[in-house]
């Protein structure tokens, strides 16, 4: 499917922030004089990223135009294997994982691989296996048979530990049961183009591979092969996705933050953390986008989450995200939220039109505290506690936001992880630190590794050898 403009208009996300302003939430809000305060830093920050895009130095901002050949490639791909096997189970970890779970919840039925073969349209079950928990991998072979899935191995360097040791075992398993020839027309690799060992594995056993690009980086690479191809192995129409990255592209590219909601959002959020607020809760109003706070936790965390700046200065910046749930988390976390400290923002995402009308009985009539509820929609019910929630948030002063997409589908959950992506790369830009490394992540990859002895990891070994050891003081027995 392609939409007309007019038609990609009216899916156009909005972002209420009249709650981040001292006008609706007071003392702890942030004032007009503040937001235009910043134009020239978000000018420079501005500059620096389309300077970043010309030299590729932020690949992921071009899937939505480079793609058409592999985009051809996986659905062909899909098609000619989705009747042969009964599930497609993802291997990974990180973005590889976070991002498939969150467009499948989106876009899929809420019970998808509980559902009969006719009514996911033929398509495979769908699984992601992402930790080394070994209860959780055995388990799924319990649910599953081996034999009649399609295993998808991601990993950009082939080193990923938890990937590849899960690749293994099912890899071993595999042949053991099919034969090596036939084993490989069970497993997909999704990996670099040269480097790391995936590659070369795949290429010596025949595995079908696709690429990652090389300027990609895990929690930007939802709208690359890691992410598409589990997509479209569930029947999600990947074009519209990209369709709505790239419309979302063009409003991203707006100089004026007043007009850029990814660029609004970024200054929004970089205030707050000036302000002291270190905590980013994100609350969707929606089941279906529950797991976009999942994969936003990982985007804003990984990328903000530094100690120096791009000067080397020690600054240990960024913001911790808080998944929530509306209105699940209304009686788990919003009493803290209305009532606790100030060093929170609220994000909250809102629907405008469910894919589906549910109508409470009128019965009861003759209880007042619950005949109110007859001949309501239950989805006017959880658009009045979103509404609610908002004005318990702003009456206690706390700092929110709403982010309302139009419905749920392709193209709005395209736009929608593709104006958090820019407005993540511009809030690192303002913060003043590289947005797409994570040296805290690789301190304890490596630790890992000398652990466990792997070549080249010595003097990290070394190191771990020399740390202080543990008292008996401190531990109850």
């Amino acid at each position: 499917m392609t939409y007309t403009r007019e038609k990609a208009d009216e899916m156009r996300l909005r972002i209420d922030y009249n709650n981040m302003m001292k006008k609706y939430v007071g003392e702890y809000g942030i004032s007009d004089a503040e937001l235009s305060a910043l134009s020239g830093k978000a000018a420079k920050a501005h500059k620096a990223m389309e300077e970043k895009r010309v030299n590729g130095k932020m690949d992921w901002r071009n899937l939505p135009y480079n793609q058409e050949e592999i985009v051809k490639e996986i659905k062909d791909y899909a098609e000619q294997m989705k009747d042969k096997v009964e599930a497609f189970v993802v291997l990974g970890i990180g973005g590889s994982a976070l991002g498939p779970i969150c467009v499948q919840q989106a876009i899929n039925h809420p019970f998808y691989n509980e559902l009969p073969r006719e009514k996911r349209n033929g398509y495979p079950k769908l699984y992601v296996a992402d930790n080394v928990d070994p209860e959780r991998l055995s388990c799924l072979f319990e649910v599953i048979n081996p034999e009649d899935c399609l295993f998808n191995c991601v990993s950009k360097s082939g080193s990923t530990s938890e990937t590849m040791s899960q690749f293994m075992i099912i890899k071993e398993m595999l042949e053991e049961k099919l034969g090596k020839e036939k084993a490989a027309e069970h497993i997909v690799c999704t990996t670099d183009k040269e480097k790391g060992n995936l590659i070369k594995i795949a290429a010596e056993e025949g595995y079908k591979t696709f690429i990652i690009p090389s300027g990609v980086g895990g929690r930007f690479s939802e709208l690359t092969p890691v992410g598409l191809l589990p997509a479209a192995m569930c029947g999600i129409d990947i074009e519209l996705m990209l369709q709505g990255a790239a419309y979302m592209d063009e409003l991203s590219k707006e100089e004026d933050f007043y007009k850029n909601p990814a660029y609004m959002f970024a200054l929004l959020s970089y205030i707050a953390m000036e302000q002291g607020k270190n905590i980013s809760v994100m609350m969707p109003y929606a089941d279906s986008l529950k797991y976009v706070s999942d994969w936003f936790a990982q985007l804003w965390a990984e990328s903000l989450g530094k100690k120096v700046d791009n000067s080397g200065n020690v600054v240990n910046s960024g913001q911790t995200p808080v998944k929530s749930l509306g209105v699940t988390d209304q009686h788990s976390q919003v009493q803290l939220y209305t009532e606790g400290p100030f060093d929170k923002m609220i994000i909250l995402l809102g629907v405008d039109k469910f894919r589906r009308t549910m109508t409470i009985p009128k019965i009861y009539g003759d209880i007042p505290s619950l005949g109110f509820l007859g001949g309501v929609t239950q989805n006017k019910l959880i658009a009045t506690e979103q509404m609610a929630t908002e004005y318990a948030l702003q009456k206690a002063g706390k700092a929110n936001m709403t982010i309302t997409l139009p419905e749920v589908n392709e193209f709005t959950v395209g736009e929608l992880l593709y104006m958090l992506e820019v407005a993540t790369g511009f809030a690192g830009e303002l913060l003043n630190i590289d947005a797409f490394d994570q040296p805290g992540v690789e301190e304890g990859k490596n630790a890992t590794y000398a652990m466990f002895g792997r070549p080249g990891y010595e003097e990290k070994k070394a190191e771990l050898d020399s740390k202080p050891e543990k008292s008996e003081k401190y531990i109850i027995r």
